[in-house]
């Protein structure tokens, strides 16, 4: 990971503070100090049966995380990068047990020790998507009504484990960075809980919307018929359950997950492109009774034996068996790699990759540096009184620097976004583009506009909140104002 402005200036400062602070402290300020240095840790949580490891998949690029529940499905699974390929299954005890990979490529489905007794599977892969992005795949959350699991618990909410267990594997379950929450259905109690337990858990800084993303995986069930485009539904939907989980998560973004999974691993091969052809060639009645159902896709007698279409429902579902038929269709002559990228497309993913590298690769040194500075805040309040003057007055020395506004402006984000300060409607939603992105266009709510126009109106925003600083506002709305102020008149320095 290249480091940025802000977690290169806090890991000098843990680099100082470590030499002053009592032996108490000092392996805090250590820990952060290394975890400034490592990927954005992103965990992924959600539902039992939600698609969590089929996205997991989707976003390493390869097929590696089992879909199909198994031991290992049970227990917490961090992905990172690594020169080489290796699993291992690291024990409550500190051991770690090496497995290979299965003749797929995936994570054995069994353990070599009982999963009650592993602590986590620790995943290396020579993936570059995991340069930059350790990717955290946790248990479901259990059925309606009851709590999360234990290990989705002890990864998320960082319980303690065993005092044994080695340096590594305890990083591996402190709390995340940042979260993806995957659904596939209108959001319930139990989610939301689960979205304000990560966000309670989540240090100071960092522990607001701006960190947290919504997935709404199985996109294409909401079709009104077979073969029917999904989006017009599912976009209004997602935008609803944005609304509703608006404290929790700063997005809420549809997905086809499988569809995601087959394009961006690789999994359609030429003999299915072909399969799919040759589907396509039916004529229309044989066709539509074939595509009606799953079963009868596998039962109707047809050109392309079972097997092959059993491998088809696996890779692409019906709604993508009807995509792919329908494109082929138009165009007989289509390309394997073609079909890819149009089922890619399909599946919501673009928007996933932008809408990831917006707030969270950006982001990702700001989010970063926040959960240090929240670390070592806490570390304060908990620690020996004489460490206290001493780890508040280095944080509260980064916060103050002028060049570091981001890191108080996301803190006011966080208090707007999850009602602690509340705020219009319109201005909540100003608050948080300005924490959200460095796209002046995207901010101001003038895509596309030169330079002079968008500087104009940053000065103008800037004037407006001073004056609601000013005139009316609450205390804590006007210390809101004022952060927002500053920050609309840096960005408007900026683009003059």
């Amino acid at each position: 990971m290249v480091a940025g402005q802000l977690t290169t200036s806090v890991a000098g400062m843990c680099e100082e503070l470590a030499g002053k602070v009592s032996g108490a402290s000092r392996p805090v300020v250590e820990e952060v100090a290394s975890r400034l240095g490592q990927p954005l840790r992103v965990a992924v949580a959600g539902r039992l049966k939600a698609g969590k490891s089929t996205l997991v998949n989707a976003l390493i690029g390869r097929r590696v995380a089992p879909t199909a529940a198994g031991e290992c499905t049970r227990v917490v699974t961090q992905f990172r990068y690594g020169p080489a390929d290796r699993v291992d299954v690291v024990a409550r005890n500190g051991t770690k047990h090496a497995v290979p990979l299965d003749a797929n490529g995936m994570i054995p489905t069994t353990l070599p020790i009982p999963a009650d007794e592993a602590a986590m599977i620790d995943v290396q892969l020579s993936s570059d998507r995991l340069r930059d992005l350790t990717v955290v795949d946790t248990p479901g959350l259990q059925s309606v009504n009851t709590d999360i699991s234990d290990a989705a618990r002890e990864m998320l909410f960082a319980a303690p484990i065993a005092d044994d267990v080695d340096d590594d594997s305890r990083a591996a379950v402190e709390s995340a960075e940042a979260i993806i929450y995957v659904f596939t259905q209108q959001v319930r109690a139990d989610d939301v809980e689960a979205l304000a337990a990560f966000a309670k858990a989540s240090q100071q800084l960092s522990s607001s919307p701006m960190n947290a993303l919504g997935l709404y995986n199985k996109a294409d069930k909401l079709a009104p018929g077979p073969g029917q485009d999904p989006w017009p539904v599912a976009g209004p939907i997602a935008g609803d359950q944005a609304a509703v989980l608006r404290r929790s998560v700063c997005d809420v973004v549809p997905v086809v997950g499988l569809l995601a999974e087959t394009a961006e691993a690789g999994l359609l091969t030429a003999a299915d492109c072909e399969a799919l052809r040759t589907l396509a060639g039916l004529d229309e009645d044989k066709r539509a009774l074939m595509l009606a159902s799953a079963g009868l896709f596998l039962s109707t007698e047809g050109p392309v034996d079972k097997h092959q279409r059993q491998r088809l429902l696996e890779r692409l579902d019906l709604y993508g068996i009807h995509f792919a038929i329908a494109h082929l269709g138009a165009n007989p002559h289509l390309a394997t790699g073609e079909l890819v990228r149009l089922l890619f497309a399909a599946s919501g993913f673009p928007r996933l990759r932008t809408t990831l590298h917006q707030i969270f690769g950006v982001r990702a040194d700001v989010i970063k540096a926040g959960w240090a500075l929240g670390r070592l805040d806490a570390a304060a309040a908990s620690g020996p009184a004489a460490d206290r003057d001493l780890l508040r007055g280095a944080v509260e020395s980064i916060v103050a620097r002028p060049e570091y506004h981001r890191l108080p402006l996301l803190e006011a984000a966080a208090q707007v976004t999850t009602g602690q300060v509340a705020l219009p409607e319109a201005m909540e939603a100003e608050v948080a583009r300005l924490a959200l992105t460095d796209d002046a266009g995207v901010v101001l709510g003038l895509p596309g506009e030169a330079r002079p126009q968008l500087r104009r109106a940053a000065i103008e925003a800037a004037a407006r909140w001073r004056a609601f600083a000013n005139g009316g506002a609450t205390p804590s709305q006007a210390r809101v104002a004022n952060v927002v102020h500053r920050g609309f008149h840096l960005l408007a320095q900026r683009l003059g």
